[in-house]
């Protein structure tokens, strides 16, 4: 028996990078996946091909995660089609790194919609079924930088320790209706963004981290699945940092 047979996750973000591990991964465990990004581009045809290709239902939605309206009308259609939500994956997110007397309101603005308000966006157009179903488990990706703050990062740091908050919050809100919901907080995780840091810099990066290297988006895809199993059933309001113990 696979750990996610006939389970049904969203996955916010999975054209690419951890949200794609995270996809494939469910896949693999025998979940059906709906999953989300801004476009409908090759990578969220590939993404779809690739999933369909293990063997379950899967299907890729354009939809601005950020914008609330638009967010309720993709949740509506995945339910339509999947006829349940057991899982959200809440991922997508970006960055506009700067110092703060640099950072314009508009970098401020965009990071905070995109990483945190689309969490509340997707959560709250999702637990309408959870409640019915009176299960669920919410999963948000923060940040080892929401947990220990970064220089020249106030605006995704802010957006990723707001998020902490909240999946803490709706543990204690949902709880009683057999919801849970936890964080995961990558530390340095080599993806095409990161691939994009200086080598010199990179290096300096690993040599900081204890297991020396950085993490691969399939080893966050592994707790990922955990707690979207029924291995973590009494897991709830945590934050799992995967982070090779860098920020402990």
């Amino acid at each position: 028996m696979k750990l996610l047979e006939g389970k049904t996750a969203i996955v916010t973000g999975a054209s690419r990078g951890i949200g794609k591990a995270i996809a494939l991964k469910f896949a693999n465990e025998g979940c059906n996946v709906a999953f989300t990004d801004l476009f409908d581009d090759e990578d969220m045809k590939a993404t779809t091909a690739e999933l369909i290709a293990l063997g379950v239902k899967a299907k890729g939605y354009a939809s601005n995660a950020a914008n609330f309206e638009d967010t309720d009308r993709v949740v509506n259609e995945i339910v339509k089609e999947f006829g349940a939500i057991d899982i959200l994956v809440n991922n997508a997110g970006i960055t506009k790194d700067t110092l703060l007397m640099r950072m314009t309101e508009e970098q401020w603005d965009a990071v905070i919609n995109v990483n945190l308000k689309s969490v509340f966006n997707f959560t709250k157009a999702a637990q309408r079924t959870m409640l019915k179903q009176r299960s669920g488990s919410i999963i948000n990706l923060s940040s080892v930088v929401g947990v220990s703050g970064n220089a020249g990062q106030s605006n995704y740091s802010a957006s990723k320790a707001g998020i902490i908050g909240f999946t803490k919050s709706i543990a204690r809100e949902l709880g009683s209706r057999g919801i849970r919901s936890n964080a995961i907080a990558p530390g340095f995780i080599i993806t095409e963004m990161t691939k994009k840091i200086p080598d010199e810099a990179r290096k300096a990066w690993e040599a900081a981290i204890p297991l020396k290297r950085g993490g691969t988006p399939e080893e966050v895809a592994g707790v990922a699945t955990f707690l979207a199993s029924d291995l973590s059933s009494y897991v709830s309001g945590q934050v799992i940092q995967v982070c090779g113990a860098m920020n402990t």
